[in-house]
């Protein structure tokens, strides 16, 4: 079990995503990456709106969303941990969303199938 720090989150100001929606989005993530662990034990609702000058009651929103969804569960005089799970999120149902957007885009720009898999095939090979 591992105790992880506010400075675990960013959030993006310009993004059009609500503040707690990211929140949400970063813990699915860093819990398919096994960033964090079952058992592991987030900071608390303070010491995250401290860290990213936000509303606490934005955090909390967010944790009691996560709390609901069983991804994370409370802990009397702990505080949020992450829940152990049957079947852990996986990194292609996080990924899924943006892709199917990448292709509605594609289809209205009348974009072919190799054509764009091409592309994102470059643009892979440029993140390494």
């Amino acid at each position: 079990m591992s105790t992880h720090t506010a400075s675990l989150f960013t959030i993006a100001t310009g993004s059009s995503d609500p503040i707690y929606r990211q929140l949400i989005e970063q813990v699915r993530r860093l819990i398919a990456a096994a960033v964090l662990k079952p058992g592991d034990i987030l900071p608390s609702v303070r010491e995250v709106a401290l860290n990213l000058a936000v509303n606490p009651m934005t955090v909390s929103k967010a944790y009691n969303m996560m709390e609901t969804e069983g991804l994370l569960t409370r802990a009397r005089g702990v505080g949020m941990l992450v829940a152990h799970s049957d079947k852990p999120p996986g990194r292609e149902h996080l990924l899924r969303p943006t892709l199917e957007r990448a292709a509605a885009e594609a289809r209205q720009l009348e974009l072919d199938n190799e054509s764009v898999l091409q592309l994102f095939a470059k643009i892979l090979g440029e993140y390494k």
